[in-house]
């Protein structure tokens, strides 16, 4: 029997669906913000962004929708269904959230936000961290004054943490990070150590930017993307935006001497990407059909990136379209040492540009230093110097400019604190993704090797996308894996598979 739908979860649909359209406007010139505006509208599009925030969080706070969940709060639950049930649940929440923070606040952090970026962006360029300090400040004292209003029992910085993994703390994070640097750093000082080291030398030379292009593009739609309702682009940080589930906006950015760099951020945006273009049919403005956690979209990104594009099945089935694409520079190459090279662990400045042994190394420091940051035992102006001596303490190298260093990331431009420590998370819950994958389709590495992705894509949007936000991190990991996050298959992964490649003893 069909339940009955009362008046006002009707009404609450009604606006859920309007504050779902002004988010797809936001995002919209968000992207166009990053991809296509001219440099000189920066101002006006910063008051542009601050106004359309006010206007949604006057949506979000209307005390009508706050009647409206008043009411259903009362009814009977057995009256609705799952995902009645938690649309209900996540626009209370929401409503919760919203609420608690003053227009003035939403409007500063908006108009901040947009503005930040501009001052990162040519801080970045012109190697000036003190130019983008006092932006970095204003954030800090603006983020801590949120997490006030919205969480005042929680430490600051797990209420930001919270936002984009929720449930998630520094009490639990922090173990599994020790766990990672303890394992990790040994491993990267071994191989680094090793004589025997991987030929990458036919990866360097001059690879025409529309060839690379053209790869990325046909290798993003062979592994799922629907180019009908999405786009491919360039800008100066690889991401992926768009307004809805049809309108999936991916980017990549492109280097003549590197074809590597783009072509793996197309995979791993595209991996993001589907994930959107695969949430659940009919509720797409709703929110049970939205993406789960940060860590959990990082984690299809990764999925992609990471346990299928870097694989050896993978490489078997494109080495020759990359080699055909990119004529004479890979002569010297085989498949063995084409899949070598593209693993190979060399520590660097650049986080985007880390190996996966690596990459961990560069989350940590971010979570570290934000941590420092919020409780007080870091101070802005010294960010440089920290950064500097954690990354030569963690991986040996030091930044020899502040643009290789400390202003790298964009997530600092955007206020968005407790962001990084959901790519490490995400890498976790690949990794246990896909051993599970296997163990349920165990012909998924001969579908690889043959450009078959169709049942990898089937089995993601089954067990993940479609679901939406109807289970917690914890609930959907025990749903898929049949145990909770568990660290250890993340660790053997990268153990296994570098010392094999690195011909290190077991």
């Amino acid at each position: 029997m069909e339940p009955v739908i009362n008046n006002d979860y009707l009404e609450l649909i009604e606006k859920l669906k309007e504050i779902s359209h002004l988010n797809g406007v936001m995002s919209t010139i968000g992207w166009d913000q990053e991809v296509m505006m001219p440099t000189g509208a920066a101002e006006a599009r910063a008051k542009q962004i601050s106004a359309l925030a006010g206007v949604i969080h006057e949506r979000t706070t209307d005390p009508r929708l706050g009647d409206c969940l008043a009411t259903l709060k009362e009814a009977d639950s057995d009256s609705f269904d799952l995902l009645q049930a938690c649309n209900i649940r996540e626009a209370q929440r929401n409503f919760d959230l919203d609420t608690k923070v003053p227009k003035r606040l939403v409007m500063e952090l908006a108009e901040l936000g947009s503005r930040g970026h501009l001052i990162w962006v040519t801080a970045r360029k012109e190697n000036k961290f003190a130019n983008f300090a006092p932006v970095l400040k204003q954030f800090l004292a603006l983020k801590k004054e949120w997490a006030q209003c919205v969480f005042p029992d929680k430490n600051p910085y797990d209420a930001n943490i919270d936002i984009f993994e929720r449930g998630t703390s520094m009490a639990e994070i922090t173990p599994i990070f020790e766990q990672l640097k303890a394992e990790l750093i040994p491993l990267i000082q071994t191989i680094q150590d090793r004589q025997y080291q991987p030929d990458t030398s036919f990866l360097q030379g001059t690879f025409p930017v529309e060839k690379q292009e053209a790869l990325a593009r046909q290798i993003s739609q062979d592994i799922g993307f629907n180019f009908d309702q999405g786009r491919m682009d360039v800008s100066v940080h690889p991401f992926c935006g768009g307004s809805h589930p049809t309108d999936v906006r991916i980017t990549t950015r492109y280097k003549e001497s590197d074809f590597i760099e783009s072509l793996y951020a197309v995979i791993h945006e595209t991996g993001h990407g589907l994930y959107e273009q695969g949430r659940m049919p009919g509720y797409q403005e709703l929110p049970v059909s939205e993406s789960l956690t940060m860590g959990i979209h990082e984690s299809q990104s990764l999925f992609w990136e990471r346990m299928i594009a870097q694989s050896k099945p993978f490489c078997v089935h494109y080495f020759e379209s990359i080699c055909a694409a990119f004529q004479g520079n890979l002569q010297r190459a085989t498949v063995d040492s084409f899949y070598q090279a593209i693993n190979t662990c060399k520590p660097d400045f650049i986080r985007v540009e880390a190996d996966e042994l690596t990459y961990p190394l560069h989350v940590i420091l971010r979570f570290e230093i934000e941590k420092g940051l919020f409780d007080g035992s870091m101070c802005v102006d010294d960010l440089p110097e920290i950064w500097n001596s954690m990354m030569m303490k963690y991986l040996g190298i030091k930044p020899p400019t502040d643009t290789l260093g400390v202003l790298q990331d964009s997530h600092w431009a955007s206020g968005a604190f407790g962001y990084f420590p959901s790519y490490t998370l995400g890498a976790i819950y690949a990794c246990q993704f896909h051993r599970t994958l296997l163990s349920e389709q165990p012909d998924t590495e001969k579908n690889i090797a043959k450009g078959h992705f169709t049942p990898i894509n089937h089995w993601l949007n089954e067990k993940i996308h479609s679901q939406g936000t109807l289970y917690t991190p914890q609930e959907l990991i025990q749903r898929v894996t049949g145990e909770p996050l568990n660290p250890d298959y993340f660790i053997d992964y990268l153990k296994t598979k570098y010392k094999s490649i690195y011909q290190l003893d077991s």
